[in-house]
């Protein structure tokens, strides 16, 4: 799939990530109602990884954008 039709998918609550990735990566998701200290805070992708910290921001680089590896996951 492309990032154009994954991203549906993405601010729907799926999982996804890109076939090519084959490090430690092992999905990106959005978190749509975060709070900081009590005050919203507006939507971001975080990626999960098998790394220490796991939890990471993710901003898609242009590779990213045009790719058309990406696949929803489990």
């Amino acid at each position: 799939m492309t990032f154009e039709e994954v991203l549906p998918k993405i601010k729907a609550g799926k999982k996804v990530i890109r076939s090519s990735w084959s490090g430690s990566e092992l999905y990106i998701y959005e978190v749509q109602k975060p709070l900081e200290n009590g005050e919203a805070v507006d939507p971001y992708f975080l990626i999960k990884t098998r790394e220490t910290p796991s939890l990471s921001m993710f901003q898609p680089t242009v590779c990213d954008i045009l790719a058309s590896d990406w696949e929803v996951v489990e």
